[in-house]
């Protein structure tokens, strides 16, 4: 073993990639030598045994086949099904008693049941021995730690590439070649190569495009241009990053997930990479769960054994085309099935050709802020006003005195002036500040009581 290696629980690759075979040797070896290659401080992979190797296939298969075409008035038929299983099997439910006979007497969950006790949510019928547990921190206050599995981390390959079909991009790499490349922008970021068994080994690398993970700072664009991924996936943040490397190879397509993505930016990354750039929805709890498709007018689900619900404050339906939260029965995580799971972000759902679809998606609760004129306005006509700017990511903040300081990242603040005169209707002048912040931020906030519509 290179001694050059990071450390980790196991001595070989191949107690991270079971049915790893030298073709694969030859990709993480490729990965790791290469004269630009950043510090890899960490080792992952994929931990597929053979048999969920062809498991992985057939539910492929299944993914890219599947109609999602339920309604509120029509359920998928599979959800009865669910309920009866879960309730069964599911500590946290069984306490609940038998299950309700609709969908809508069952109690909603938030994040905060499963940060207090992940294991009542998890079947009795899982396998320990084969689960894998991370942590996730997120913008709610509430760390969780998520139960999952080889299994279902494979998964997440399927529907990415059903989101891919809708823009006409089918993943074609394999052995020999780079299939993803994993980007990050932070001081600290788990970084690791891996492959993909389903893809003939294709290789997998999560990097750090933070300076510090380097020898060369130049090295980020050779290094990217040498290994030639066939997808880049990302968010705002890193991709921001990326628009400033000379980088010459183009990919099939970026895949941005983890935070909004702002049209400015979708057309400067389209426009500088000529590919298609897809704004993924997706949750640590429950994988993707929809792509932005402008045609469809908002974010088309991907998963047909996920229904979605869009709840108010109380726990209510609400009528079709009204802004509520999104809230989220059944999923493919089988270690973690959830019930009405309230998901904390908003949006409202349209049902049409293209099936449910989340419109005015918008991550966290909903605020409001107070004009310059008396008036108040929803935080989406704030998202809405900063469409034009191709920037990573701000923060709104409005004060006790009702004046709003929008915070922007270093490589923002030329936007500056184009910012003050996009919020000038709403606020007259603002204050502009520099946002340190390099990981997940809460983009909108108030010190106002009354903010909270």
């Amino acid at each position: 073993m290179d001694a050059n290696l990071p450390g980790g629980a196991w001595a070989s690759d191949r107690e991270y990639c079971p049915t790893l075979t030298q073709a694969g040797r030859d990709m993480l070896e490729r990965l790791r030598s290469h004269p630009s290659a950043p510090r890899y401080r960490n080792r992952s992979g994929n931990k597929l045994l053979a048999e969920e190797v062809d498991a992985l296939r057939a539910y492929e298969r299944e993914v890219m086949e599947a109609g999602i075409g339920w309604s509120a008035d029509a359920p998928p038929p599979w959800l009865a099904d669910f309920l009866r299983k879960t309730y069964a099997a599911v500590p946290y439910y069984r306490a609940c008693g038998s299950p309700p006979a609709r969908l809508v007497d069952v109690a909603p969950i938030s994040r905060a049941e499963l940060a207090h006790d992940i294991a009542a949510f998890v079947p009795d019928d899982a396998d320990l021995a084969r689960m894998i547990n991370f942590q996730t921190t997120g913008t709610t206050g509430h760390p969780l730690l998520i139960a999952s599995h080889p299994l279902v981390a494979g998964r997440y390959l399927a529907f990415h590439k059903r989101a891919l079909q809708r823009f006409g991009v089918t993943l074609r790499h394999g052995a020999g070649q780079v299939g993803v490349m994993l980007l990050g922008h932070q001081r600290r970021c788990f970084t690791y190569v891996s492959v993909t068994p389903t893809m003939g080994e294709s290789g997998l690398a999560k990097i750090n495009l933070h300076v510090d993970d380097w020898r060369d700072p130049d090295d980020r664009a050779r290094y990217l241009d040498a290994m030639a991924p066939e997808l880049i996936a990302g968010d705002p943040i890193s991709f921001a990053e990326l628009l400033t490397l000379p980088m010459a190879h183009r990919p099939a397509a970026l895949l941005s997930v983890s935070m909004m993505l702002l049209p400015g930016m979708r057309a400067r990354l389209e426009a500088a990479f000529g590919c298609p750039v897809l704004d993924i929805y997706s949750l640590n709890e429950v994988g993707p769960v929809a792509v932005y498709d402008e045609q469809a007018g908002g974010h088309v689900l991907l998963q047909h054994g996920l229904y979605v619900e869009i709840l108010d404050a109380a726990g209510r339906p609400v009528p079709e085309g009204t802004r509520g939260e999104i809230t989220l029965t059944g999923g493919f995580n089988f270690c973690l099935p959830l019930v009405r799971y309230r998901t904390g972000d908003y949006a409202s759902l349209a049902h049409g050709p293209h099936g449910p679809v989340l419109v005015g998606l918008a991550g966290r609760s909903p605020l409001r802020y107070k004009t310059i004129h008396g008036g108040w306005i929803n935080n989406i006509d704030i998202t809405h006003a900063l469409k034009p700017l191709a920037i990573a990511v701000f923060g709104v903040h409005q004060q006790g005195d009702a004046s709003v300081v929008l915070r922007l990242a270093p490589n923002a603040m030329p936007h500056e002036d184009q910012a003050r005169a996009l919020l000038a209707p709403f606020f007259g002048a603002i204050g502009v500040e520099v946002l340190l912040a390099e990981d997940k931020i809460i983009q909108y906030t108030s010190d106002l009581r009354e903010a909270v519509a």
